[in-house]
């Protein structure tokens, strides 16, 4: 039995091979059943990491830095509202200031321990 020339699969063109080249899925799939020892991929569901350069005290003034971005956006908020949503915006404001104080404190310490250290 002989099949017709229009029943054959055709054979897809540049533009198509292209496009799965470079689709995830496929990549995904050729890496899945080609390679050898396969690893997956483990998540741990985390946004971002902090580079293992960074100091602890870099880390505490970037902290630092945002508590009082989120401090000025949450009285900005408080603001524009009445009522208990004024209330909660302006708790929100007061918690992120004493947590804000507690990293400032705890970079003094710091700053007080390394200024020690380096006169001893």
């Amino acid at each position: 039995m002989t099949l017709s020339p229009d029943h054959q699969p055709s054979t897809p063109d540049e533009d198509e091979l292209l496009f799965l080249h470079s689709s995830g899925a496929a990549q995904r799939a050729l890496d899945y059943y080609l390679k050898t020892d396969v690893t997956e991929s483990v998540t741990d569901g985390t946004l971002f990491e902090v580079k293992a350069e960074v100091s602890d005290e870099e880390a505490l003034l970037h902290a630092s830095d945002l508590l009082r971005s989120a401090a000025a956006t949450a009285y900005e908020s408080a603001n524009g509202t009445l009522g208990n949503s004024r209330d909660l915006a302006f708790s929100v404001v007061y918690l992120i200031d004493m947590a804000r104080a507690m990293l400032e404190r705890t970079l003094q310490v710091s700053a007080r321990k390394t200024d020690h250290q380096t006169s001893a």
